[in-house]
């Protein structure tokens, strides 16, 4: 009990936590929706990870050339554009090549029919080292860490600490949270009350019927990963803007393959998603302290935790299809 203790207190104990919470769920957020877009039309997008690392790059490299960056008097930019018009090219940069990293199984399931596993899996790794890559032999930053420079000044994004003095210093929060909470209602918007998300989720239900009634799977597919990438890829506008500042190695937490457990537990829901991505977040919070405050318990118990949650809710949709 005292290790449940810790693992609320040290997540909801008080603002601080609270924000921490939030920060840990945020990238949660934005890669389970992607990965429930992918699931209403049918398929797994294993390759949110990948995603994610491109857009992170992608937002990086424009945030440095237009951000007027300079390091130990080496310029790394072409110009330096003011912040509103820097800030939404960055964000530009990681919806669009998040979405086109997605789009790319997307075409090769639709034209050729493989598996989109397999070519999320292998475009993971093509990715990573794409960008390690690019980041080691041309846009390192000098010293010892795999990690471009920074970006402008001008292609930050604020953290809630700045807007509201009640949040402690120390939290990276930022206003990517209310980014992903507009996304919630958007994917919602889109999938139940629009045309294209009707012919998605027909794809998804069963693509015979879909196309006897006149919609392309295909298309259907195509679409479904690229709004899957882009979303991944927006976890770059919290991580690269407003936490970190540049693109440094190793910087996801597993997030791109986490958000397929968020996306089971929240039950592909918007709604579902963002409470799973709080919940994970609680987990990832308190396993910190779990593992340093009690004697027997290691932070494992969040692995644990997470492991029986997702067992309940597939033999809950198991049982309900019955």
């Amino acid at each position: 009990m005292n290790a449940y203790a810790w693992l609320l207190s040290s997540s909801f104990g008080s603002i601080r936590d609270i924000g921490w919470t939030l920060h840990y769920a945020t990238p949660l957020i934005f890669t389970g929706l992607a990965v429930a877009v992918a699931f209403r039309c049918g398929l797994l997008n294993i390759g949110a990870e990948g995603q994610l690392y491109m857009a992170a790059f992608a937002t990086a490299w424009v945030g440095i050339t237009l951000g007027g960056t300079s390091v130990a008097g080496e310029s790394w930019a072409w110009t330096s554009l003011p912040s509103f018009l820097l800030v939404p090219l960055c964000v530009l940069a990681a919806v669009l090549v998040g979405g086109f990293w997605g789009a790319i199984p997307g075409f090769l399931k639709a034209r050729f029919g493989s598996h989109e596993v397999i070519n999320t899996i292998m475009l993971n790794f093509i990715a990573i080292a794409l960008v390690s890559y690019l980041t080691q032999y041309h846009y390192k930053n000098p010293g010892p860490i795999l990690e471009t420079p920074p970006v402008g000044e001008a292609a930050t994004i604020p953290r809630l600490n700045e807007i509201f003095g009640f949040i402690s210093p120390d939290v990276p929060l930022n206003i990517a949270f209310f980014i992903a909470l507009l996304m919630c209602v958007l994917v919602y918007i889109f999938l139940w009350k629009t045309k294209w998300g009707y012919e998605l989720r027909a794809v998804g239900e069963n693509p015979s019927a879909a196309e006897y009634g006149g919609i392309s799977p295909k298309k259907q597919i195509v679409l479904a990963m690229t709004i899957s990438g882009a979303l991944a890829g927006m976890v770059a506008i919290g991580e690269v803007m407003g936490t970190r500042y540049n693109y440094y190695h190793d910087f996801s937490a597993q997030w791109g393959f986490l958000g397929i457990a968020v996306a089971l537990l929240g039950r592909n829901h918007p709604l579902g998603v963002l409470i799973a991505a709080i919940f994970f977040g609680v987990l990832l919070r308190g396993e910190i302290f779990v593992d340093a405050f009690t004697r027997y318990v290691s932070k494992d118990l969040g692995f644990v935790l997470q492991a029986i949650m997702i067992l309940f809710v597939a033999c809950f949709q198991r049982y309900t299809r019955r």
